[in-house]
């Protein structure tokens, strides 16, 4: 617990110093570093070993992020067969070391988790996609997808520890159970209010597009979510034979196992958010 409590502090510390150093070409850095170590982190998880497919999709999972930050136009279909067409080739060069099954994981991981990390990059310029939105309200929902993630987390681990009796999906996760998946929705509702409060009392300039109800509504929905994400990702850890995805992090794994919740949260509340400007 000590070593999981200093780590905790430790990566907050960094996490914190990216979020301050978000309009700056640090950030789509921080991000893209992000993104690299995770898909990086799936690839050995799963034992792939062609490098030819770890070289291709690390370079897409850290152009990614860029592409979001310089908001460049880019054909994704004609790109996005020719990728999954090299990745195949790659596959064929060593057929007798690399499975299907890898090849279609290192195309999934690299397209989908940059994407999501990448919606980081998004949400802080959202004013320049959805009309409403300022930039004071995209940095609200930048913190929102970590807050809806991790104090979910958070709350479900301390009310399970003490109230929990009986078991969510023992199957996949034991030690989760239904109360404490009730404390972490409960909780993370609260303090998701209590952000808004804090940013409406003193960050936000003028009226806010940002309601207290719509952000109840929400922090159900997307806590519900990281903890799909979360489970999700067990799942993938005991599919493969592993405890956590890397040991970068002592006493919480790797990139993946700390952001695997917030890579489900974020591209929900983006589509949310589409959803309802669309109505």
């Amino acid at each position: 617990m000590k070593q999981r409590v200093i780590t905790a502090l430790l990566f907050g510390i960094v996490f914190i110093g990216g979020m301050l150093l978000m309009n700056t070409f640090v950030f789509p850095v921080f991000v893209a570093l992000l993104s690299g170590i995770a898909v990086w982190e799936i690839e050995k998880a799963v034992g792939l070993k062609n490098k030819f497919i770890i070289a291709s999709s690390l370079v897409v999972s850290i152009v990614v992020p860029f592409i979001a930050h310089f908001d460049i136009s880019v054909p994704v279909a004609p790109i996005g067969c020719l990728y999954v067409v090299l990745i195949f080739i790659f596959m064929l060069l060593k057929f007798e070391s690399t499975k299907f099954e890898q090849a279609v994981i290192a195309i999934f991981a690299s397209v989908c988790v940059p994407f999501s990390f990448s919606l980081m990059i998004i949400f802080r310029d959202i004013d320049r996609y959805i009309e409403g939105f300022t930039k004071i309200d995209g940095i609200f929902l930048v913190i929102l997808s970590f807050f809806a993630a991790w104090m979910t987390d958070t709350f479900a681990y301390f009310v399970g520890s003490k109230l929990g009796k009986h078991k969510l999906c023992p199957k996949i996760s034991p030690k989760k159970s239904v109360e404490g998946a009730i404390g972490g929705v409960v909780g993370a509702m609260l303090l998701n209010l209590l952000l808004l409060f804090v940013f409406k009392r003193f960050f936000f300039e003028g009226e806010s597009i940002i309601s207290y109800p719509a952000i109840a509504i929400l922090s159900v929905v997307l806590s519900v979510i990281s903890m799909f994400g979360d489970l999700a990702a067990s799942t993938i850890k005991r599919n493969f034979g592993i405890k956590d995805f890397g040991k970068l992090l002592p006493g919480h794994g790797g990139i993946m196992d700390r952001f695997d919740s917030a890579l489900f949260v974020m591209p929900v509340l983006y589509a949310s958010i589409c959803l309802v400007n669309n109505l």
